[in-house]
């Protein structure tokens, strides 16, 4: 396949709707036990937060990022750190929602020898209260909408009047989901990591639980499950499985908001949901490779050279 075919001329531009959050990371040998105390070999200072890492992921890309969701005081330091790393990662922040006196999102993250990755987050709950722009404004110029199920609260309606105007949305679905939540309905891509799939169905297992859910919702479904690939049912509601692409971890912080954003950026392109999972897998596993949480997301060039190479050794394999 023609990568380089998929992506358009103007590049579509995707909404991110989440909450950024300011992430204080720590490697350390391993995660201390209650009560202990470790020393960790590196510290950094990023930002993230499920929307704010795929809308990276979408720049870096070759796509156009929006980001929209509540934050803190606009004179808080975690504001104005977070603003000043969206604007140099080049993604559009007009649609952010400052509420004064809160608190930005703040997380501790420990990150252990082989790349799994602890986290502690603080959300002030004032900050599910947000409302959002209105929907003319936010869906201006927009081919895609990209959320989290935690954030059904307050973008369900918006959500619900994208899929009116036929704008695809994409839900990262990270946490349990009611089989009575909207957001079933108003997107149209649910991608579940394995744990709250089973969860969310009742359902032991991965391939059933996606069989159950199919019965509510004319979305399409998918349950990504690390090392072990993404399952998926087609449009006959048959089971199909696209492999993880076997790398080297040394960092998982942020990988699944990179897949996210990559797969959302796919279908903007009109990629065929085999490749697109691929595409969004590739990029992952790229991530994966190297330490920063997001920002150390991969160019288009380097997805497309892993594609490419794991096509050329399947070919080779068939011959």
């Amino acid at each position: 396949m023609n990568f380089h075919a998929t992506a358009p001329k103007i590049p579509p531009r995707i909404l991110c709707i989440g909450m950024p959050v300011r992430d204080l990371t720590f490697r350390v040998p391993g995660v201390p036990a209650r009560g202990s105390k470790e020393n960790a070999t590196h510290f950094d200072e990023i930002c993230g937060g499920n929307a704010l890492n795929a809308a990276i992921g979408i720049v870096r890309l070759g796509g156009r990022a929006s980001i929209c969701g509540p934050m803190g005081d606009s004179r808080e330091t975690s504001s104005r750190f977070i603003f000043e790393q969206m604007a140099h990662e080049g993604i559009d922040t007009r649609h952010i929602v400052h509420m004064p006196g809160l608190v930005t999102p703040i997380s501790a993250i420990m990150i252990d020898p082989s790349g799994e990755r602890t986290i502690v987050t603080f959300r002030d709950p004032e900050l599910w209260k947000v409302h959002l722009p209105d929907a003319d404004v936010l869906l201006d110029d927009c081919h895609a909408i990209l959320t989290e199920s935690r954030c059904a609260e307050f973008c369900t309606e918006l959500c619900a009047e994208a899929r009116r105007r036929g704008i695809p949305v994409i839900v990262d679905v990270d946490r349990a989901m009611s089989l009575r939540e909207g957001l079933l309905n108003a997107s149209s891509h649910l991608v579940f990591s394995s744990e709250p799939l089973q969860e969310t169905a009742d359902v032991s297992d991965d391939g059933e639980a996606l069989k159950k859910i199919a019965k509510l919702t004319p979305s399409f479904l998918a349950g990504t499950r690390g090392a072990q690939g993404t399952i998926w049912l087609d449009e006959h509601q048959n089971l199909q499985q696209t492999p993880a692409f076997p790398v080297h971890t040394v960092d998982t912080l942020g990988a699944g908001d990179v897949f996210h954003g990559a797969f959302a950026l796919a279908i903007t392109e009109k990629q065929e949901l085999r490749e697109a999972l691929r595409f969004a897998s590739a990029a992952a596993a790229l991530k994966c490779t190297r330490f920063g949480g997001a920002f150390a997301a991969p160019q288009r060039a380097e997805v497309e050279g892993l594609l490419g190479h794991d096509q050329a050794a399947g070919a080779i394999r068939r011959g």
